[in-house]
């Protein structure tokens, strides 16, 4: 780490500033690796896109994810983690995420699904989802996608060097409520790149000017999830992992990864 970033932290810890630990800080060569990860990530995500259609069960995207990983000579960091038993997430309508995949869950006309990818490249970790519109898609789910891939772009947007986490979940939540919707507020992005899972827990609400300290050379992930009606979710007491909407309507969730620079937010993962 140099000394003017170094230094900054200091002067903005002595202001009374939450900042992060250093081992948060990737150097190059940390960063370096983390993009060749996010890179076959994105792939990942492309060969979906390219080949996702109606009638396929969510256990054919998880074959598709599986074997596109391998043949990359990456890993899936889903496959085991925590006990997950598959190689990727697909939260189908109401599901917002940690949807688990199976051969009798198909994808009908007018569903959306969202994928979630996340991989292992030389120790080195990369995360995304996407959201798919399969067939014939309603307007109001259209609109759903749409609006939550704006507020993932605003959020985006927001997490400038020297800014706080807090401007992140500030502008997000604020454009979901403004279009009527609500933000979960229970999950949110994480720090990643080392460990599949790091701090700082990035949450999609929040209060502008406060929370964690963004420095160059963090990178975390930033995933709203969006929800038609109530922002309560519920837990899969049978499988233990798929997380729905408490009242049955939909939710979208779009996920990127991303690195702190001067320059502004560099998106590693689409």
């Amino acid at each position: 780490m140099n000394e003017y970033i170094k230094n900054m932290i200091e002067k903005y810890r002595l202001e009374g500033h939450s900042v992060p630990d250093m081992s948060l800080i990737k150097t190059p060569k940390q960063i370096e690796k983390i993009k060749a990860a996010c890179k076959i990530n994105t792939a990942v995500l492309d060969y979906v896109e390219a080949n996702i259609k109606m009638g396929m069960s969510t256990q054919d995207i998880d074959d598709l994810v599986s074997s596109f990983t391998k043949e990359s000579g990456a890993i899936c960091a889903q496959l085991g983690y925590q006990g997950f038993p598959k190689s990727v997430c697909t939260s189908v309508n109401e599901e917002v995420c940690h949807g688990i995949p199976s051969r009798l869950k198909k994808l009908n006309d007018g569903d959306i699904i969202n994928v979630d990818v996340s991989t292992i490249l030389d120790g080195y970790y990369a995360d995304a989802s996407r959201m798919f519109e399969i067939g014939n898609v309603s307007e109001e789910r259209k609109r759903l996608v749409r609006v939550t891939k704006e507020c993932l772009q605003l959020g985006i947007n927001a997490a400038q060097a020297w800014g706080n986490i807090g401007d992140i979940g500030a502008v997000i939540s604020q454009h979901a409520r403004k279009n009527g919707y609500s933000v979960v507020t229970q999950l949110g992005g994480h720090g990643i790149g080392l460990e599949f899972h790091e701090e700082p827990f990035v949450s999609h609400v929040g209060i502008k000017g406060t929370g964690m300290l963004l420095v160059p050379g963090m990178i975390f992930t930033i995933e709203p999830m969006i929800n038609v009606g109530v922002s309560d979710v519920v837990l899969d007491k049978y499988n233990g992992w798929t997380i729905y909407t408490r009242d049955g309507k939909d939710s979208a969730q779009v996920e990127h990864q991303i690195l702190i620079t001067e320059e502004g937010p560099e998106i590693l993962t689409y």
